[in-house]
C-alpha cells in the first residue's frame, strides 16, 4: 500500500515508518521543506499547502502532528500552538484526503478527551470532559469532518501515554529511577492509561486493515494502572527503590498548568480494540514497564 504520514520524525511516526517499511509497504513522509528524497512529500499545514499531485494514489493517510504538550510550559502563546499545530495539520490533511479519496484517514488524538475521570472507567461511549486538552481533543477531530463528509473512512486513535526510552514521560522518569529517586506523584492515586510502544504500532496497523473501526479508538492498554502501581513495576524492572515521592505542590511549581495532567486521574478502556479482537502483548503495567529495558 501507498501509505503517507504526517509528523513521521516523532516518536509514535519514527517507530510506525520503520514498521511498515519492514512489511514492503510504500512509506512517504511529509515535510516541512522541499522534498529532497522519492519518499518525501512537501506541506506547510499552516499556510493550507500540500503537493496534492504527490499524494494520487495513496491507500493510506496517517496524520501525528502536532507539538508536544508537556515540551514547553502552558504559556497563553504555547497553548495556542498545541492547538494550532493539530487543528492546522489535520483541516489540510482531511481536505486532501475528500479529493484523494484514500482507503482511511488515521487522525491521531489522545486520551484528553475524557478529562480527569478520578478512578470512573470510560472508554470510546463516554462523554467529553473538561479542561484545557479536552477542548483541544474536540476541535483537533472536528477538524477532520471535510475527509469524513467526502466518505472517508476517519479514524481518531485517543492515545494514552506511550512507555517509551526513546521520548515522551518515560524518557525522563527512567534516569530518575536509575538512580534511585524515583517516586510515586504526588499522592500516586491518579490512573494512567498507558500503552507500550510496540502495542501502538500494532494497534495503528490494526487501524488500517479493520474497516469497521472508525471514529474514536482508544489505544490504552486494558488494564490501565495507578501512578503508585507504575512506580512499583518501574522499581522492580530497574532493581531500584521507589521511596522518594514528588509532591504536589513542587510540580504545580516546576511544570505549571501542565502539573493538572500528571496528577490528574483518567482510567481508561480500549473498548473498541478489545471488541474487534486485537491483541495486547502488553496488557499490564509490569509487562509495559518490562519493555523499557529491552534492546533493540
Amino acid at each position: 500500500m501507498k501509505i503517507v504520514i504526517a509528523g513521521s520524525s516523532g516518536l509514535i511516526g519514527t517507530e510506525l515508518v520503520k514498521s511498515l517499511r519492514a512489511e514492503g509497504h510504500e512509506v512517504f513522509r511529509l515535510v516541512r521543506r522541499n522534498a529532497t528524497a522519492p519518499t518525501e512529500i512537501s506541506w506547510d499545514p499552516s499556510a493550507g499547502v500540500i503537493d496534492r499531485d504527490a499524494l494520487i494514489g495513496t491507500d493510506v493517510m496517517i496524520n501525528l502532528a502536532g507539538a508536544g504538550v508537556g515540551d514547553h510550559r502552558w504559556t497563553s502563546s504555547y497553548k495556542e500552538t498545541i492547538l494550532s499545530s493539530r487543528v492546522d495539520s489535520t483541516r489540510v490533511m482531511a481536505v486532501a484526503a475528500a479529493e484523494i479519496k484514500p482507503q482511511v484517514l488515521i487522525n491521531a488524538s489522545a486520551m484528553g478527551y475524557y478529562g480527569d475521570t478520578g478512578s470512573n472507567k470510560v472508554d470510546e461511549s463516554s462523554p467529553r470532559g473538561g479542561g484545557f486538552l479536552a477542548d483541544v481533543v474536540a476541535q483537533w477531530e472536528q477538524a477532520a469532518d471535510p475527509a469524513r463528509n467526502a466518505g472517508v473512512r476517519v479514524v481518531h486513535p485517543r492515545t494514552g501515554l506511550v512507555v517509551s526510552a526513546r521520548g515522551g514521560a518515560w524518557a525522563k522518569l527512567i534516569p530518575l529511577f536509575k538512580l534511585g529517586i524515583g517516586g510515586k506523584l504526588g499522592n500516586g492515586k491518579q490512573y494512567w492509561s498507558f500503552i507500550s510502544m510496540r502495542d501502538e504500532i500494532e494497534a495503528f496497523k490494526f487501524l488500517i486493515s479493520h474497516i469497521e473501526l472508525s471514529g474514536p479508538v482508544n489505544l490504552t492498554a486494558p488494564q490501565p494502572a495507578t501512578n503508585a502501581e507504575v512506580t512499583k513495576a518501574m522499581g522492580k524492572v530497574f532493581k531500584r527503590p521507589t521511596l522518594v515521592p514528588a509532591p504536589a505542590f513542587a510540580l504545580k511549581i516546576a511544570l505549571g498548568e501542565f502539573s493538572t495532567e500528571i496528577l490528574s486521574s483518567t482510567r481508561v478502556i480500549p473498548q473498541k480494540l478489545i471488541d474487534a479482537g486485537f491483541t495486547f502483548s502488553d496488557p499490564d503495567v509490569l509487562s509495559a514497564m518490562s519493555t523499557l529495558t529491552i534492546k533493540d
